[in-house]
């Protein structure tokens, strides 16, 4: 289904939802971007923003391809044979063989194409799991925003999936579902950008733990931080340096990939196995995925052993500590200096595809896991990954990108980000929140 027939599709929808099938932003002033706070969870170390209506909050997941969340009994539904569900139920997942239970998200038992109701297929990025339910309208909010603060509320329904209570295992415990902001037609950039009359760009700025939040913008526009002065950390993005890169797509999912050619720690190229990077085309296998469900950046064998052995190597005066699980190598904090930019330890950089780099310094490097203790926060991937088609070479985690901003252009296929933020005196749990004026 095209991507300019999703207007049409939710304005169908809304017909279906709401009696007077308008939208409430219908009656705002002239369109503009929207805008959430992001927050990290302790325990899971996912990414939550407070946008569904009621308060409960969505994990982010950026290679989601749909919203869900658990419905209430006697909620809303979709038929089957309408343009709509043809878009809702070829998620990538729908073909996966995946099992759903009974409880509260299995679809209607009626049979038939005049009564059968539309069913999707939600995924939870943490565990994996996936299930079925019914197609139904989800309530969000936001507030409108100039990039600066926040102007007034703006209320809009959205296209999403019912998914039981057994599918919210392993997520933050007070989140009711999943955002999937991939680049497929009923993710939550794809919708506001049609619901909205917005441009289909999303901005993500990933907060670190410590209780400070991050945000979220939806529909383009600037992205102020406080810092003195102010400063708009998403000016030029892809107009001026930095650069934009081209995102990278598998046919396996809705993903977003990026173009990598090698890495560097301490100005030291990485020996690694040529095409070790590579996205091949038709099986969908290896490449650098983006990932705001997986904590820590996780690395194929083949990755993972040189990019250890070289930050060994690089960091050989300081004195190590006991591993703790899951990492591998770790080290006394008393024996590290401290920097803007984390511990002071060798750089890493990731050398991107088109040019320029990805500077992995030492808060993005290093995590500390107790008072004495901080580990190399990179994973090794199990042997049966390497194996199983579709599965990335690199998985980047939401840890190396925290106090990043991420953009992403969803209609030039472009991806950029500014930081280390800190580098420049600022952080994501910057932006002023306080209201403003429209």
């Amino acid at each position: 289904m095209s991507l300019l027939l999703l207007p049409l599709l939710l304005f169908s929808l809304l017909l279906l939802v709401s009696p007077q099938g308008t939208l409430a932003a219908d009656h705002q002033p002239p369109p503009k971007p929207i805008l959430t706070r992001m927050f990290k969870d302790p325990s899971t170390s996912l990414y939550t923003i407070p946008i569904k209506e009621g308060g409960a909050p969505l994990v982010l997941d950026l290679a989601g391809a749909l919203i869900w969340s658990t419905c209430a009994p006697g909620h809303r539904t979709i038929p089957c044979n309408c343009g709509l569900c043809r878009v809702a139920s070829r998620s990538p997942t729908a073909t996966a063989g995946c099992a759903y239970t009974s409880s509260g998200g299995e679809p209607s038992s009626s049979t038939g194409t005049r009564h059968c109701t539309c069913t999707a297929y939600p995924c939870n990025p943490a565990t994996g799991q996936c299930g079925r339910g019914d197609v139904t309208a989800v309530p969000l909010s936001a507030n409108a925003t100039d990039g600066k603060n926040p102007l007034f509320p703006v209320s809009f329904p959205a296209i999403g999936a019912c998914a039981p209570d057994a599918l919210l295992a392993a997520l933050p415990s007070a989140a009711a579902g999943v955002a999937g902001l991939s680049r497929l037609p009923l993710s939550l950039p794809s919708q506001v950008a049609s619901a909205l009359r917005v441009a289909r760009q999303f901005a993500l700025c990933l907060p670190t733990s410590g209780g400070r939040s991050g945000a979220a913008i939806f529909g383009g526009g600037p992205f102020q931080l406080l810092a003195a002065p102010p400063v708009d950390v998403a000016d030029g993005f892809f107009l001026d340096d930095p650069h934009p890169h081209r995102f990278l797509k598998s046919p396996r999912n809705g993903a977003y990939y990026v173009g990598i050619t090698g890495i560097h720690v301490n100005n030291e190229r990485v020996p690694l196995p040529p095409g070790v990077f590579d996205l091949h085309a038709g099986s969908g296998t290896g490449g650098v995925m983006l990932s705001t469900a997986t904590p820590y950046t996780t690395l194929r064998p083949d990755i993972y052993r040189p990019l250890l052995e070289a930050f060994d190597a690089a960091t050989s005066g300081v004195p190590r500590a006991p591993p703790v699980r899951p990492f591998e190598m770790c080290y006394q904090v008393s024996a590290l200096s401290s920097t803007r930019l984390g511990f002071g330890v060798a750089n890493i950089e990731l050398l991107l595809d088109g040019g320029g780099s990805w500077l992995l310094a030492g808060n993005a490097s290093l995590v500390q896991v107790n008072d004495k203790t901080v580990c190399f926060a990179f994973l090794e991937m199990g042997p049966a990954t390497t194996v199983v088609p579709g599965s990335p070479a690199v998985i980047f985690g939401g840890f190396q990108m925290e106090d990043h901003l991420l953009m992403f252009d969803l209609e030039e296929a472009s991806f950029g980000f500014r930081g280390p933020l800190p580098g420049i005196r600022t952080n994501c749990g910057n932006f002023d929140f306080s209201m403003g004026t429209s």
